[in-house]
């Protein structure tokens, strides 16, 4: 049954914490899991969640602080001394202490990595921070089980056993040779049915996915997501076998990249909290509100070029923000579909067959809805014939243009190595919010005849 946080539980914790009442609170969270814990911090402010961290199991603890938002860990973690975060991280995977060794500054990442106890634990905490955080070697953990095809299966359960122990759950066996070169893998079926002498050589299987510590993180992800793997092993580029990426890491990863996209679609150019300050956040929201309003600024100069249009014929002004706000959202349409697809690695195909197919598609919608739109016009506004020939031929055509602009901008983007979620949000929607208000007055220009 899962447990649920409610306000009296929380005043009880904030009661005992005040009262410093350190056994009754140890025996109140004593079956609790990391998950609560990680619940409970969180309603607590940083100081009495660095009380908690400080009392409880750093069994508990260390995973606990890995659910936490980054802001309120570091926090907490601001309030730890080295030696007490090197205690947490003691407890860790090496994946998840090298995340936190990297939230902390330089100084302090040599103190707390010389409090460390396991001095292997510490060398291979080390040797992750080499690494890109968004690439396989950054998102790797060093423990995995790890075998010798030399090795006979009495040997290899022997080894097997003992190596169990620092790894919290095994996925795969992974099969090397006397190099540690990454040879195959091992099926726990066939160890368990193999005669005690026969050889792991012998009965390994060869075929083995894996990644390079280079591989990006979201082609890891693919493969992983492609091939319905719980890990996938990482080589060097000599083929040496240094760690393995485990599902929940890839789940992670995708959720951070998911979260970036789309505050970056939303026009936020940096990773932020609600609870950040206000000047991270006007950071991040003003680049993108600047460009919006040069483009509005750009859009109000299209405007003041047919000021004399709309003095003669009105009615062509009450249809501009309609023509903006299709062009808009055609365009955001396109490109969340574009961005599925360059996430997915599912965009192939010709582009001309997809231009082919984005036009006779803006084409059906457009014929659709200018044939709603002037219907409507005629029988609630008395709109005559040409007037409803100029909105129902401008409507088709800024939904073709906001179509063609919100499919092709972002893979032209993906295709420079720039990140295509910028195509989204104020950029595609001040774009076409400036050509669909130019190829409106244009079309109306040439049928009206002003």
């Amino acid at each position: 049954m899962q447990f649920q946080l409610t306000e009296e539980f929380i005043e009880q914790v904030e009661q005992y914490i005040a009262n410093n009442d350190g056994d009754a609170l140890k025996g109140l969270l004593h079956d609790f899991h990391f998950a609560d814990v990680a619940e409970l911090l969180e309603e607590l402010n940083h100081e009495e969640a660095t009380y908690l961290v400080k009392l409880l199991d750093s069994e508990v603890t260390s995973e606990a602080l890995m659910e936490l938002d980054d802001d309120f860990r570091e926090r907490i973690l601001d309030n730890l001394s080295p030696s007490e975060i090197a205690d947490e991280l003691d407890e860790m995977d090496t994946d998840d202490a090298a995340d936190i060794i990297a939230e902390l500054d330089d100084d302090i990442q040599k103190e707390v990595i010389g409090h460390i106890e396991d001095i292997g634990h510490a060398a291979d905490i080390v040797d992750l921070l080499r690494y890109d955080e968004d690439t396989a070697g950054g998102l790797m953990a060093k423990e995995l089980v790890r075998v010798k095809e030399t090795w006979t299966v009495a040997g290899c359960v022997r080894e097997m056993r003992r190596q169990a122990e620092n790894v919290t759950r095994v996925h795969s066996i992974y099969v090397t040779d006397k190099h540690g070169k990454l040879k195959g893998r091992l099926s726990l079926k066939d160890l368990l049915t193999a005669p005690e002498k026969s050889k792991i050589s012998d009965i390994y299987i060869p075929k083995v996915d894996y990644v390079t510590v280079h591989t990006e993180g979201e082609e890891v992800a693919r493969i992983m997501q492609k091939y319905d793997l719980e890990a996938i092993p990482v080589v060097d580029d000599n083929g040496i076998l240094v760690g393995r990426v485990t599902i929940d890491d890839i789940v992670d990863f995708i959720k951070e990249e998911a979260e970036k996209d789309y505050q970056m679609a939303a026009g936020i150019s940096e990773d932020v909290e609600a609870d950040d300050s206000i000047w991270q956040l006007t950071r991040a929201r003003l680049p993108w509100l600047i460009l919006a309003l040069i483009g509005g600024f750009v859009s109000v100069s299209v405007l003041g070029t047919f000021s004399g249009a709309m003095a003669e014929h009105a009615k062509l002004f009450f249809f501009v923000p309609l023509i903006a706000a299709m062009a808009g959202n055609v365009g955001v349409q396109s490109s969340a579909i574009v961005l599925q697809g360059l996430a997915n690695n599912s965009l192939k195909g010709s582009v001309w067959k997809r231009l082919i197919k984005e036009i006779l598609l803006s084409l059906l919608n457009g014929f659709i809805l200018a044939t709603i739109l002037v219907v409507g016009g005629m029988f609630v506004l008395g709109l005559d014939f040409l007037f409803g020939l100029t909105i129902a031929i401008s409507l088709i055509s800024v939904i073709i243009t906001a179509s063609l602009l919100g499919t092709f901008i972002p893979i032209i983007l993906d295709k420079k190595g720039i990140d295509p979620a910028m195509a989204t949000g104020p950029f595609i929607t001040t774009s076409n919010d400036i050509f669909g208000i130019l190829i409106y007055f244009t079309i109306a220009k040439i049928i009206l005849g002003f």
